[in-house]
C-alpha cells in the first residue's frame, strides 16, 4: 500500500472575486520528488504557501503524515521552505545561519553541531562554516539555504523557484546536486517552477497546473510523450498540434489521418469513434525528413524557414494543403535549404491523442 506523506484534498482559495485554486487534489509519496509546473499566475506559489501554513485555504484540507494540519501554524507542520531569495541572516556566518532553527527549538549544543556539520557536508559547504554569508556567491548562498532547511529534518521540503536567480550553467549544476541530495536523504521534495526543462530533469512526477487547476499529473516521460491536453503538449517542449480524422478505432489503438499521413495513437479512456475529428500532438523531433518518399507514408513539403540554435536545426515546413509543420534535427549544419522540396513523415507510435480542451 502506497504511503503518502502529503495529501491535498479539494483545496480552494480565492482573493476577492478571483479564484486562485479550484479544487486541488494531490497525493505525494514519501521520498518522492514532485514538481508543480505552470506559468505565472497558475496558482502554484499559492498552493505551496498553503502547505507551509503561511496562508490558509478557504476550503479543503492539508494532511501531512496522516495528520490534518490545516489549522496549525507553520512551526508545527514539519515542513521547511526554500525561496529564490535565500532569506539568510546577513549578520550571521554560515554555521549560525544553519543552526538558527535548531537554536529556536532548543536543541542541545552537541546535537546542533552534529546536525549542522552534517547538513553543510551534504551541500558541500563544510569549509565555509565560519564565513560571512555576505561573502558568498549566489550558488553558495542557495546551498546554505538548503542546509538550513534540511538540518531541521522536515518531512517535506518545499522549494519555491529556488534556482530562478542563478545563471543557466550554475542552475544545471545545482539541479543535479539537488536531485542527488534528495535521493541520498530519501526526503520528500515538493518543487515549484515554471521551467519545463528543470521539471523534466529533476522530477519523479510532474504536476502541470493551469488557471488554478491540475491539468495533468504523470512521470516526466508521460508528460512529455503522452500529454493529455493541447495545453500540456504546447507548454512542455516544442510540439506540433495537428488536426486528424479517425480512420480506425480498435480496442487498444487508434489510427488517424493527419495531413495525409497515417498515424497510430494510444487510445484514451474516452470513447473514440470512426470519422471523429481529433487533436494530435507530435513533438518536433518525431517529424522526419527525406528527399524521396521511400514508401514511408510521407507527404510532400517545402522548407519555408531554417533556424539554427542550441545544437539543433529547426525547419518550418509547408504542406501542399498550406498547413505548417515543424521539425528539429540534431546538429548545427543545415542539411536542407530554404525552398527545398522534401518529404515528411511521423515516426511510428510517436504521436499522442489529445483530449478536446
Amino acid at each position: 500500500m502506497q504511503e503518502y506523506v502529503l495529501q491535498l484534498k479539494n483545496i480552494h482559495k480565492s482573493y476577492g472575486e478571483e479564484k486562485v485554486l479550484k479544487g486541488i487534489d494531490l497525493d505525494v509519496a514519501r521520498g518522492e520528488l514532485v514538481t508543480i509546473l505552470g506559468a505565472s499566475g497558475c496558482g502554484k506559489t499559492t498552493l505551496i504557501r498553503i502547505i507551509a501554513g503561511l496562508i490558509a485555504q478557504d476550503t479543503g484540507s492539508v494532511v501531512i503524515d496522516g495528520k490534518d494540519v490545516s489549522g496549525m501554524p507553520p512551526d508545527r507542520r514539519e515542513v521547511n521552505t526554500i525561496f529564490q531569495s535565500y532569506a539568510l541572516f546577513p549578520h550571521m556566518n554560515v554555521y549560525k545561519n544553519v543552526a538558527y532553527g535548531l537554536k529556536i527549538k532548543g536543541v542541545g549544543k552537541a546535537e546542533t553541531e552534529r546536525r549542522v556539520l552534517e547538513a553543510l557536508r551534504a551541500v558541500q559547504m563544510s569549509e565555509y562554516a565560519k564565513r560571512s554569508v555576505e561573502s558568498l556567491s549566489g550558488g553558495q548562498k542557495q546551498r546554505v539555504a538548503i542546509a538550513r532547511a534540511i538540518v531541521n529534518e522536515p518531512k517535506i521540503l518545499l522549494l519555491d523557484e529556488p534556482l530562478g536567480a542563478l545563471d543557466a550553467r550554475l542552475k544545471r549544476e545545482l539541479q543535479e546536486e539537488l536531485k542527488a541530495l534528495q535521493e541520498r536523504l530519501d526526503m520528500t521534495f515538493l518543487y515549484i517552477t515554471h521551467d519545463q526543462e528543470e521539471a523534466i530533469n529533476l522530477s519523479d512526477r510532474i504536476v502541470v497546473m493551469r488557471n488554478g487547476k491540475i491539468e495533468q499529473t504523470g512521470t516526466p516521460r508521460q508528460i512529455y510523450y503522452e500529454p493529455a491536453t493541447s495545453y500540456v503538449a504546447d507548454f512542455i517542449g516544442d510540439t506540433n498540434i495537428l488536426d486528424g480524422i479517425v480512420t480506425q478505432a480498435g480496442d487498444d489503438r487508434v489510427l488517424a489521418d493527419c495531413l495525409g499521413m497515417k498515424v497510430t495513437l494510444s487510445k484514451r479512456e474516452n470513447e473514440i469513434l470512426m470519422g471523429q475529428h481529433v487533436k494530435i500532438a507530435v513533438r518536433y523531433e518525431f517529424v522526419r525528413l527525406t528527399r524521396t518518399d521511400n514508401g514511408l507514408d510521407a507527404i510532400p513539403v517545402v522548407v519555408k524557414t531554417v533556424n539554427v540554435g542550441r545544437g539543433m536545426c529547426k525547419y518550418t515546413l509547408e504542406t501542399d494543403s498550406g498547413s505548417t509543420i515543424c521539425t528539429l534535427v540534431n546538429g548545427m549544419d543545415k542539411e536542407y535549404m530554404q525552398g527545398e522540396k522534401l518529404y515528411a513523415y511521423i515516426e511510428p507510435m510517436k504521436a499522442a491523442l489529445l483530449a478536446l480542451d
